[in-house]
């Protein structure tokens, strides 16, 4: 069945004729897929999906979002931020040309889905992010096929958790960027101290609830986790959200900070 995909000029600029024509055609496309702007399911069978390509120094990743989250488009970000949210192997459907350059490897796509809730910490309601990779993160340059994804983040400062009873110390030089209400950005600092960079950046602002930010104001500073993949899940509600970071942490697969708040 053809897939409803719409590939702009500038993404098939990139990609060559050859392969937007075989992603058009349904060869390459994803039936089912992670929308990679409000990390919920979308199917290009059945609903229109924009392809929107991130393209790094050295890697070019090509993900797809609902029309009507984001058109089609090519991102450039900086390889430290794609090598930061894929694996590190060998790309699957093909290689991506790049503008009359050797073509370069895609890595399998993952995604940081980020979400937000209030936790309940020493009698206390705190503004909370739970980050959780749609596929194991390997570290830069490994032709591995673990999951480095705890120990990236506790080699940046982030703390193992066993249980939720404590507040996870303050980490220095990270923040989360809060600006009109909405979620823009988790911060990281810069290469050699220089201003801080993007470690997440949503490609659309998330939406955060009044109690959520009333609680980040009032705090000043919001408890980000992070688990693996399969360690979480999508939970539709704050209670389960608990109980899955309880469990999550029980199995040795949690660590946190507390980052300050960058925005309002």
């Amino acid at each position: 069945m053809p897939r409803m995909l719409d590939v702009s000029d500038a993404v098939r600029a990139e990609i060559g004729d050859e392969e937007a024509d075989r992603l058009l055609a349904g060869e390459n496309a994803p039936g089912s897929y992670d929308c990679t702007s409000c990390r919920t399911p979308g199917d290009s069978e059945q609903e229109r999906t924009s392809t929107v390509l991130f393209v790094g120094d050295e890697t070019a990743v090509l993900a797809f979002a609902h029309a009507g989250c984001l058109p089609s488009q090519v991102v450039q970000v900086t390889e430290e931020q794609l090598q930061g949210a894929v694996r590190s192997i060998g790309g699957t459907g093909g290689d991506l040309a790049t503008g009359g350059t050797p073509q370069r490897p895609v890595p399998e796509q993952a995604v940081l889905g980020v979400t937000s809730g209030l936790v309940l910490v020493e009698g206390e309601l705190h503004p909370a992010l739970v980050v959780e990779p749609t596929a194991p993160i390997v570290r830069p340059g490994s032709t591995g096929v673990g999951d480095d994804f705890l120990p990236l983040l506790i080699e940046q400062g982030f703390m193992p958790v066993t249980e939720l009873v404590s507040v996870p110390p303050v980490l220095h030089g990270w923040s989360v960027l809060l600006a009109v209400g909405q979620l823009h950005a988790v911060l990281q600092p810069g290469p050699g101290g220089g201003q801080p960079v993007a470690w997440w950046q949503a490609h659309q602002p998330l939406q955060v609830t009044d109690s959520w930010r009333a609680a980040a104001n009032k705090h000043q500073q919001v408890l980000m986790f992070a688990a693996p993949v399969g360690s979480i899940g999508r939970q539709p509600r704050e209670d389960l959200l608990r109980e899955a970071l309880d469990k999550a942490a029980a199995n040795g697969k949690l660590v946190a900070a507390a980052l300050p708040l960058a925005g309002t």
